[in-house]
This record gives structure tokens, C-alpha cells and sequence, in this order.
């Protein structure tokens, strides 16, 4: 029988504590040749379009794929939860929430293994529903102290200041200069823009810096330098180089970075590669999304949703 999953009941059913252990562990599965994952693959068409990401955790018990298209309506998302041994399709859920914990437990888990011990402040660069599970995420594996919101208006600012703070009890500040959230020791970027809304010459040594808003080529948050002052650059799946990784393009292409030296966040989890050498470092994370990091969250939902008698079942 077909679990099949509301996006409210997905939404009660995952929590970011969970999601953040699910995905750390899952990455480094894949670091170790024990997950499989593939590029996103996109049609494109006038006025809409359709993405699908797929992978495989056995030891998770997980295979499946996520699906979601773009149209002038809106995006909608699903991801569908194969059992890996008997090939039976466990789920079909709404994925809009899922996606964004997961987004942002991808940076928590970089700014885990990534940012300075000490590192208690945090500057944000977009103040959108992504930016959300960004900072929640981050703050449930560091001690904040101090957070900083930039974003293109003061009212979406207070806005998000308004809710996260309230949410996660934090004073966050709001603030019109582009430079004062890339003087925090954890930076993050999460918006939509074509042109840098960061650049290197703002950040300051030892800042961690996880770049989250950009998965097409034509999309760059950071300009070069953010990546050639890094010591440390790492991405959830170096196959999504030459496809996704609109943040590192120019920096790759003009030799700023070599491709070789791109690290994968699961090989530092899993120990294969070196993390942060001293505490004057500059890192950064140049997140994509993976579907193994959707598949991994789904497992987690599927399991709770059987324990709790949730959803709706259909025979196929």
C-alpha cells in the first residue's frame, strides 16, 4: 500500500534537530560509496518546467526521487519513496517544507564542520521562507550570539526578524549596509539574485560562508573573490559542478578556483579530506541540493507518519 503525504502533515511530522543528523549521516554515506545520487535533470518549456533529482541509500532504506515543477502559478513539489528491496512505492508526499528543512540542515551540517569553534555570529543575506530553515538550522548547532539580516527592503526585514526571532528566541538586527552581515563569523546568502550580493573584499578571516541561493548557472550570489579568498571550498556533489554551481561559475572559469580543489562537504564529514586548518581560514559551501538530502528527510517522515498512523494509503 501507497502512503501518500500532505504537505501540512509532512510539515508536523519533520522537525530540523532530526533532519540535520539525517543529512550529515546521509552525505557521508555518499562519501564513502555506500549512497548513490544524480544531477538534477530540467525541462524546460515556455512558460513552465519540470525538475527531477533521484539517488539511493540502502542502508537507510531509501530510494526514490523528487519532482517539482515551475510554472507562473507557482512551484509545486513531490517526492516519491521506493522500498530499495522489493522495488514497492512506500510514499508519494508534498515536499515544498521538506525541501526547505533540508536545504538548510545541509548548511547547518557545513557550519558544523566548517566555521571556527568560537563562531557566535551570524549575517544573512536574504530575509525570504529559505532564509528560515538557514538560520534555524545554524543556530541549532552553534551558539548565536549576535544575527544580522540584509535584504533588498527594510520591510521584509522586520518581517523576518519579527518571526524567526519570535520562533527562535534570538534578537535578530535588521540593517541597510550590504557589508555588516559579511563581518559575522558564519555568513549565509539565500536569495534569488543574478548579480553578487556579497563580495570577498567584505569578509573578514576565519568567516564560514555558505552560499544557498543559487542552483542555475546564470544565478551568482558572490562574486569572484568570495571564492578565491577561500581556503576551503566545498559543494554537497562536485557532479553539479559544470550544471548548477552558478555561485562558483566565474571563479572556476577564469581560474580563481580549479575544479580539482573543490571539495565534497560528505569527504570532510566522513574524514577523507581536510576540514579548516586554523582559525584565520575562510571556507565555503557552495550548497545545490541533493536528492539523496530529500530522500533522506522523506525516510524520516515515512517512518513517523507509519508510527502515528498518518496519511492516507492507496493499492496500486
Amino acid at each position: 500500500m501507497t502512503l501518500f503525504l500532505t504537505e501540512e502533515e509532512v510539515e508536523n511530522l519533520l522537525d530540523m534537530r532530526s533532519t540535520l543528523d539525517a543529512v550529515e549521516e546521509v552525505l557521508r554515506q555518499h562519501a564513502e560509496g555506500r549512497a548513490a545520487n544524480r544531477a538534477r535533470r530540467r525541462v524546460a518549456l515556455p512558460g513552465s518546467g519540470l525538475n527531477v533529482m533521484f539517488a539511493g541509500a540502502p542502508e537507510i532504506d531509501a530510494l526514490g526521487l523528487k519532482a517539482y515543477t515551475v510554472a507562473r502559478g507557482g512551484a509545486r513539489f513531490y517526492t516519491m519513496l521506493f522500498d530499495p528491496g522489493s522495488g514497492e512505492l512506500l510514499s508519494i508526499m508534498q515536499s515544498d517544507k521538506l525541501g526547505q528543512l533540508r536545504t538548510g540542515a545541509a548548511s547547518g551540517v557545513a557550519t558544523k564542520h566548517l566555521a571556527r569553534e568560537d563562531a557566535n555570529s551570524l549575517g544573512i543575506y536574504g530575509a525570504g521562507w529559505q532564509a528560515e530553515s538557514q538560520l534555524e538550522a545554524i543556530a541549532a548547532v552553534k551558539k548565536l550570539d549576535r544575527v544580522v539580516v540584509h535584504s533588498r527592503t527594510e520591510e521584509s526585514r522586520k518581517a523576518f526578524a519579527e518571526k524567526m526571532g519570535e520562533r527562535l528566541g534570538v534578537e535578530i538586527e535588521t540593517t541597510q549596509s550590504p557589508e555588516e552581515p559579511a563581518a559575522q563569523d558564519i555568513v549565509v546568502t539565500v536569495t534569488s539574485s543574478s548579480e553578487p550580493v556579497l563580495r570577498g573584499e567584505w569578509l573578514k578571516p576565519g568567516v564560514h560562508v555558505n552560499v544557498a541561493g543559487s542552483n542555475f548557472l546564470f544565478k551568482r550570489e558572490i562574486d569572484r573573490d568570495v571564492a578565491k579568498r577561500a581556503s576551503i571550498v566545498t559543494v554537497d556533489s562536485r557532479e553539479e559542478l559544470g550544471l548548477e554551481a552558478g555561485n562558483l561559475l566565474q571563479a572556476l572559469e577564469t581560474g580563481a578556483v580549479m575544479p580539482e580543489a573543490v571539495r565534497e562537504l560528505g569527504q570532510i564529514i566522513a574524514g577523507q579530506m581536510p576540514g579548516r586548518q586554523s582559525s584565520e581560514d575562510i571556507t565555503l559551501f557552495a550548497s545545490q541540493g541533493l536528492a539523496l538530502e530529500d530522500l533522506a528527510a522523506a525516510r524520516l517522515v515515512y517512518d513517523r507518519a507509519r508510527e502515528q498512523g498518518v496519511g492516507r494509503e492507496m493499492d496500486f
